[in-house]
């Protein structure tokens, strides 16, 4: 959904946010001499990175969870027999 706003430009909005939790960033914000709008876009990517990950390790985990295929069993245990193989050799 684009509504003709250019990827990478600022974007006025506005929210609703617990009054209590606005006070928290607006001190936050001083303290690390951020204004409010850098401190949300901060939390806010950090958030939405967060979230890439978690749902990357999800995919991997459906992927991984549900064990090895036959073929896949042979392949590693080849692969084994000649890293052991390798590592007698050297020693």
């Amino acid at each position: 959904m684009n509504c003709g706003i250019t990827p990478g430009s600022n974007v006025k909005t506005a929210i609703s946010i617990n009054s209590g939790l606005l006070e928290q960033a607006d001190e936050t914000a001083r303290q690390m001499g951020l204004s409010r709008s850098r401190l949300f876009a901060l939390a806010i990517g950090d958030f939405l990175e967060r979230q890439r990950r978690e749902n990357i390790l999800l995919r991997l985990n459906d992927v991984y969870g549900k064990g090895v295929e036959r073929t896949e069993k042979r392949l590693l245990k080849g692969i084994k027999t000649k890293v052991r193989r390798t590592i007698k050799e050297r020693w």
